[in-house]
Protein backbone atom coordinates (compact mmCIF):
# COMPACT_ATOMS: atom_id res chain seq x y z
CA UNK A 1 0.00 0.00 0.00
CA UNK A 2 1.31 3.84 -0.58
CA UNK A 3 2.40 5.27 2.26
CA UNK A 4 0.58 8.94 3.24
CA UNK A 5 4.08 10.82 2.37
CA UNK A 6 3.63 9.26 -1.58
CA UNK A 7 0.08 9.68 -2.02
CA UNK A 8 0.88 13.09 -3.78
CA UNK A 9 2.92 13.62 -6.98
CA UNK A 10 4.02 17.62 -5.25
CA UNK A 11 3.50 18.48 -1.99
CA UNK A 12 2.39 21.90 -2.86
CA UNK A 13 -1.22 19.64 -3.57
CA UNK A 14 -2.40 19.40 0.09
CA UNK A 15 -3.61 22.96 -0.49
CA UNK A 16 -5.97 21.47 -3.06
CA UNK A 17 -7.09 19.31 -0.55
CA UNK A 18 -7.53 21.62 2.44
CA UNK A 19 -9.52 23.95 -0.04
CA UNK A 20 -11.96 21.15 -0.60
CA UNK A 21 -11.79 20.31 2.90
CA UNK A 22 -12.68 23.57 3.97
CA UNK A 23 -15.78 23.83 1.07
CA UNK A 24 -17.15 20.39 2.13
CA UNK A 25 -17.01 21.54 5.64
CA UNK A 26 -18.91 24.36 4.78
CA UNK A 27 -21.78 22.43 2.91
CA UNK A 28 -21.92 19.68 6.16
CA UNK A 29 -22.40 22.91 8.59
CA UNK A 30 -25.25 24.53 6.63
CA UNK A 31 -26.73 21.41 5.96
CA UNK A 32 -26.52 19.48 9.58
CA UNK A 33 -26.20 22.35 11.95
CA UNK A 34 -29.73 24.97 11.38
CA UNK A 35 -27.59 27.62 13.24
CA UNK A 36 -25.23 27.72 10.53
CA UNK A 37 -27.49 28.37 7.77
CA UNK A 38 -26.91 32.11 7.23
CA UNK A 39 -25.45 34.59 4.46
CA UNK A 40 -22.13 34.33 6.01
CA UNK A 41 -21.67 30.57 5.40
CA UNK A 42 -23.05 30.96 2.02
CA UNK A 43 -21.11 33.40 0.76
CA UNK A 44 -18.20 31.41 2.19
CA UNK A 45 -19.43 28.42 0.10
CA UNK A 46 -19.85 29.97 -2.97
CA UNK A 47 -16.33 31.07 -2.81
CA UNK A 48 -15.34 27.97 -2.35
CA UNK A 49 -17.48 26.29 -4.89
CA UNK A 50 -15.43 28.61 -6.89
CA UNK A 51 -12.20 27.35 -5.71
CA UNK A 52 -13.58 23.82 -6.32
CA UNK A 53 -13.66 24.76 -9.80
CA UNK A 54 -10.12 25.96 -10.18
CA UNK A 55 -9.13 22.05 -8.29
CA UNK A 56 -10.97 20.58 -11.11
CA UNK A 57 -9.25 22.51 -13.65
CA UNK A 58 -5.52 21.85 -12.17
CA UNK A 59 -6.49 17.88 -11.69
CA UNK A 60 -7.49 17.57 -14.95
CA UNK A 61 -4.54 19.23 -16.66
CA UNK A 62 -2.59 16.73 -14.12
CA UNK A 63 -3.81 14.42 -11.47
CA UNK A 64 -2.49 14.86 -8.15
CA UNK A 65 -2.02 11.59 -6.98
CA UNK A 66 0.23 8.18 -8.33
CA UNK A 67 -2.55 6.11 -8.56
CA UNK A 68 -4.60 6.48 -11.09
CA UNK A 69 -7.17 5.25 -9.09
CA UNK A 70 -7.18 7.28 -6.45
CA UNK A 71 -7.17 10.31 -9.25
CA UNK A 72 -10.41 8.83 -10.88
CA UNK A 73 -11.78 8.63 -7.02
CA UNK A 74 -11.01 12.09 -6.38
CA UNK A 75 -12.61 13.41 -9.64
CA UNK A 76 -15.61 11.25 -8.34
CA UNK A 77 -15.65 13.56 -5.43
CA UNK A 78 -14.47 16.53 -6.39
CA UNK A 79 -17.55 16.63 -9.37
CA UNK A 80 -20.44 16.62 -6.41
CA UNK A 81 -18.98 20.01 -5.01
CA UNK A 82 -19.93 22.11 -8.65
CA UNK A 83 -22.93 19.50 -9.69
CA UNK A 84 -21.15 18.49 -13.23
CA UNK A 85 -19.08 15.50 -13.88
CA UNK A 86 -15.12 16.85 -13.97
CA UNK A 87 -13.96 14.99 -17.01
CA UNK A 88 -15.99 16.89 -19.02
CA UNK A 89 -12.77 19.48 -18.61
CA UNK A 90 -10.53 17.14 -21.43
CA UNK A 91 -12.48 18.16 -24.37
CA UNK A 92 -13.86 21.53 -23.04
CA UNK A 93 -10.94 23.00 -21.69
CA UNK A 94 -8.06 21.00 -22.76
CA UNK A 95 -8.66 20.38 -25.84
CA UNK A 96 -10.85 23.10 -27.52
CA UNK A 97 -10.63 26.06 -25.28
CA UNK A 98 -6.33 25.78 -25.22
CA UNK A 99 -6.44 25.58 -28.99
CA UNK A 100 -8.96 28.98 -29.45
CA UNK A 101 -10.27 28.05 -32.48
CA UNK A 102 -6.92 27.45 -34.72
CA UNK A 103 -7.99 24.13 -35.75
CA UNK A 104 -11.41 25.24 -37.04
CA UNK A 105 -12.78 24.27 -34.16
CA UNK A 106 -14.89 27.07 -32.35
CA UNK A 107 -14.12 27.42 -28.65
CA UNK A 108 -17.01 26.61 -26.53
CA UNK A 109 -16.46 29.59 -24.04
CA UNK A 110 -15.65 31.94 -26.72
CA UNK A 111 -16.01 35.88 -25.16
CA UNK A 112 -17.73 36.33 -28.83
CA UNK A 113 -20.75 34.10 -27.47
CA UNK A 114 -22.17 37.32 -26.02
CA UNK A 115 -22.99 40.56 -27.70
CA UNK A 116 -24.77 42.94 -25.32
CA UNK A 117 -23.24 46.89 -25.74
CA UNK A 118 -23.85 46.64 -21.52
CA UNK A 119 -21.03 44.79 -20.47
CA UNK A 120 -22.38 43.59 -17.21
CA UNK A 121 -25.09 41.41 -19.19
CA UNK A 122 -21.91 40.01 -20.72
CA UNK A 123 -21.06 38.27 -17.83
CA UNK A 124 -24.34 38.06 -16.52
CA UNK A 125 -25.39 35.77 -19.10
CA UNK A 126 -22.01 34.27 -20.46
CA UNK A 127 -22.64 31.36 -18.58
CA UNK A 128 -26.40 30.61 -19.71
CA UNK A 129 -24.53 30.28 -23.47
CA UNK A 130 -21.57 29.02 -22.84
CA UNK A 131 -22.59 26.46 -20.51
CA UNK A 132 -25.18 24.44 -23.04
CA UNK A 133 -23.12 24.69 -25.89
CA UNK A 134 -19.53 23.22 -23.55
CA UNK A 135 -21.85 20.34 -22.89
CA UNK A 136 -23.38 19.96 -26.32
CA UNK A 137 -19.76 19.49 -27.36
CA UNK A 138 -18.77 16.76 -24.77
CA UNK A 139 -21.73 15.08 -25.40
CA UNK A 140 -20.44 14.64 -29.18
CA UNK A 141 -16.71 14.31 -27.95
CA UNK A 142 -17.96 11.09 -25.90
CA UNK A 143 -19.33 9.17 -28.81
CA UNK A 144 -16.18 9.38 -30.48
CA UNK A 145 -14.57 5.64 -31.12
CA UNK A 146 -11.89 5.05 -28.48
CA UNK A 147 -13.29 7.01 -26.02
CA UNK A 148 -15.08 4.41 -23.66
CA UNK A 149 -12.95 4.99 -20.71
CA UNK A 150 -13.79 8.74 -20.45
CA UNK A 151 -17.46 7.74 -20.99
CA UNK A 152 -17.70 4.92 -17.95
CA UNK A 153 -15.74 8.19 -15.76
CA UNK A 154 -18.08 10.25 -17.29
CA UNK A 155 -20.90 8.28 -15.41
CA UNK A 156 -19.62 7.96 -12.63
CA UNK A 157 -19.06 11.34 -12.14
CA UNK A 158 -22.34 11.94 -12.98
CA UNK A 159 -24.20 9.64 -10.78
CA UNK A 160 -22.23 10.41 -7.77
CA UNK A 161 -22.83 14.47 -8.01
CA UNK A 162 -26.39 14.51 -8.62
CA UNK A 163 -27.49 11.20 -6.85
CA UNK A 164 -25.85 12.39 -3.55
CA UNK A 165 -27.36 15.69 -3.54
CA UNK A 166 -30.38 13.62 -4.78
CA UNK A 167 -30.15 11.95 -1.51
CA UNK A 168 -29.80 15.19 0.56
CA UNK A 169 -32.84 16.50 -1.02
CA UNK A 170 -34.97 13.28 -0.16
CA UNK A 171 -34.22 14.32 3.80
CA UNK A 172 -34.41 18.10 3.47
CA UNK A 173 -35.66 19.42 0.21
CA UNK A 174 -35.33 23.28 0.76
CA UNK A 175 -32.06 23.27 3.07
CA UNK A 176 -30.35 21.39 -0.13
CA UNK A 177 -31.57 23.79 -2.53
CA UNK A 178 -30.83 27.12 -0.43
CA UNK A 179 -27.45 25.95 1.04
CA UNK A 180 -26.03 23.35 -1.25
CA UNK A 181 -27.41 23.63 -4.51
CA UNK A 182 -26.66 27.36 -5.22
CA UNK A 183 -23.06 27.11 -3.76
CA UNK A 184 -22.59 24.38 -6.45
CA UNK A 185 -24.15 26.40 -9.30
CA UNK A 186 -22.02 29.14 -8.25
CA UNK A 187 -19.15 27.79 -8.81
CA UNK A 188 -19.93 25.93 -12.10
CA UNK A 189 -21.26 29.41 -13.76
CA UNK A 190 -18.51 31.35 -12.18
CA UNK A 191 -15.32 28.85 -13.57
CA UNK A 192 -17.44 29.76 -16.91
CA UNK A 193 -17.73 33.42 -16.51
CA UNK A 194 -13.69 33.10 -15.61
CA UNK A 195 -13.30 32.87 -20.18
CA UNK A 196 -14.99 36.24 -20.09
CA UNK A 197 -12.60 38.01 -17.90
CA UNK A 198 -9.49 36.14 -18.75
CA UNK A 199 -9.84 36.53 -23.37
CA UNK A 200 -12.76 39.36 -23.59
CA UNK A 201 -10.49 41.95 -25.66
CA UNK A 202 -7.69 39.85 -25.93
CA UNK A 203 -6.01 38.16 -29.52
CA UNK A 204 -6.88 35.07 -29.30
CA UNK A 205 -4.19 35.03 -32.47
CA UNK A 206 -1.57 36.42 -30.55
CA UNK A 207 1.22 34.24 -29.37
CA UNK A 208 1.36 36.36 -25.61
CA UNK A 209 -1.13 38.21 -25.62
CA UNK A 210 -3.95 36.29 -26.26
CA UNK A 211 -5.35 35.73 -22.22
CA UNK A 212 -5.59 38.53 -19.61
CA UNK A 213 -3.95 37.76 -16.30
CA UNK A 214 -4.54 38.75 -12.49
CA UNK A 215 -1.38 38.80 -10.93
CA UNK A 216 -1.79 39.68 -7.12
CA UNK A 217 0.29 37.37 -4.85
CA UNK A 218 -2.01 36.55 -2.39
CA UNK A 219 -4.94 36.24 -4.98
CA UNK A 220 -2.96 33.86 -6.73
CA UNK A 221 -1.89 32.21 -3.69
CA UNK A 222 -5.28 31.11 -2.97
CA UNK A 223 -6.22 30.23 -6.16
CA UNK A 224 -2.97 28.23 -7.03
CA UNK A 225 -1.96 30.52 -9.50
CA UNK A 226 -5.27 30.56 -11.81
CA UNK A 227 -4.71 33.81 -12.21
CA UNK A 228 -1.55 33.32 -14.42
CA UNK A 229 -3.17 32.68 -17.54
CA UNK A 230 -1.14 33.25 -20.54
CA UNK A 231 1.59 30.81 -19.38
CA UNK A 232 -0.77 28.35 -18.91
CA UNK A 233 -1.97 28.58 -21.88
CA UNK A 234 1.46 28.83 -23.45
CA UNK A 235 3.05 25.83 -21.76
CA UNK A 236 0.01 23.61 -20.35
CA UNK A 237 2.41 20.75 -19.05
CA UNK A 238 3.41 23.20 -16.17
CA UNK A 239 2.01 22.18 -12.71
CA UNK A 240 0.43 25.24 -11.25
CA UNK A 241 3.15 26.18 -8.64
CA UNK A 242 5.38 26.71 -11.30
CA UNK A 243 3.36 29.12 -12.86
CA UNK A 244 4.77 32.36 -11.21
CA UNK A 245 8.31 31.43 -12.50
CA UNK A 246 7.46 31.12 -15.60
CA UNK A 247 4.95 33.90 -16.30
CA UNK A 248 7.84 36.02 -14.66
CA UNK A 249 10.87 34.61 -17.14
CA UNK A 250 8.69 34.15 -20.40
CA UNK A 251 5.50 36.36 -20.23
CA UNK A 252 6.21 39.59 -18.21
CA UNK A 253 8.92 40.55 -20.87
CA UNK A 254 6.46 39.98 -23.84
CA UNK A 255 2.77 41.09 -23.02
CA UNK A 256 1.17 44.25 -23.11
CA UNK A 257 1.13 45.58 -19.81
CA UNK A 258 -2.53 46.39 -19.95
CA UNK A 259 -3.45 42.27 -19.83
CA UNK A 260 -1.37 42.15 -16.43
CA UNK A 261 -4.29 43.47 -13.70
CA UNK A 262 -2.91 43.62 -10.20
CA UNK A 263 -6.45 43.00 -8.76
CA UNK A 264 -9.54 41.24 -9.95
CA UNK A 265 -12.29 42.97 -8.27
CA UNK A 266 -10.79 46.59 -9.04
CA UNK A 267 -11.08 44.74 -12.52
CA UNK A 268 -14.73 43.87 -11.83
CA UNK A 269 -15.42 47.09 -10.62
CA UNK A 270 -13.62 49.19 -13.11
CA UNK A 271 -14.70 47.20 -16.29
CA UNK A 272 -18.14 46.10 -15.01
CA UNK A 273 -19.79 48.97 -13.15
CA UNK A 274 -18.26 51.55 -13.54
CA UNK A 275 -17.57 51.36 -17.60
CA UNK A 276 -21.43 50.20 -18.49
CA UNK A 277 -20.25 49.83 -22.34
CA UNK A 278 -17.89 46.55 -23.90
CA UNK A 279 -14.10 48.04 -23.84
CA UNK A 280 -13.26 48.21 -27.48
CA UNK A 281 -10.60 45.81 -28.63
CA UNK A 282 -6.97 46.91 -28.34
CA UNK A 283 -3.82 46.18 -30.39
CA UNK A 284 -2.73 44.19 -27.36
CA UNK A 285 -0.03 42.49 -29.60
CA UNK A 286 1.78 45.38 -30.45
CA UNK A 287 4.07 44.48 -27.57
CA UNK A 288 4.92 41.15 -28.88
CA UNK A 289 5.71 42.53 -32.28
CA UNK A 290 8.22 45.22 -31.09
CA UNK A 291 10.06 42.28 -28.41
CA UNK A 292 12.68 40.14 -30.56
CA UNK A 293 11.69 36.98 -29.75
CA UNK A 294 13.45 35.12 -27.61
CA UNK A 295 14.74 31.04 -29.05
CA UNK A 296 11.49 29.36 -27.90
CA UNK A 297 9.50 26.17 -29.38
CA UNK A 298 6.79 27.17 -31.01
CA UNK A 299 3.26 27.93 -29.39
CA UNK A 300 1.63 24.65 -31.50
CA UNK A 301 4.38 22.62 -29.69
CA UNK A 302 4.27 23.97 -26.52
CA UNK A 303 0.41 23.62 -25.74
CA UNK A 304 0.23 20.99 -27.38
CA UNK A 305 1.53 19.21 -23.94
CA UNK A 306 -1.88 19.46 -22.84
CA UNK A 307 -3.03 17.45 -25.71
CA UNK A 308 -0.96 14.93 -25.06
CA UNK A 309 -1.70 14.65 -21.24
CA UNK A 310 -5.53 15.13 -21.44
CA UNK A 311 -6.44 11.78 -20.78
CA UNK A 312 -3.97 10.68 -18.69
CA UNK A 313 -5.46 10.52 -15.49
Amino acid sequence: MTSTKSLLKRSEDWRQIAIMVVYWSLLAAMYFVPSCRNLGFLIAAGYFSFLNSVVIHNCLHQGMFHSARLNSIWRVLISFGVLYPASANIPSHNLVHHHFDDEGQPDWASPDKVRFHWHLLNLIHFPNVAGPDTFAGVSRWSTLRGKDAFRKQYRLELVFAFGLTGILMAFDVWTTLFFIVIPQLWGARGILRINLLQHDGCDTTSEWNHSRNFVGRFYNWIMCNNGLHTIHHNRAGLHWHELQEWHDREVAPRIDASLNEPSMLWYLVRVFLLTPLRPHKLDVAKAEREFAEASLAPREVRRGEAAVAAEVM
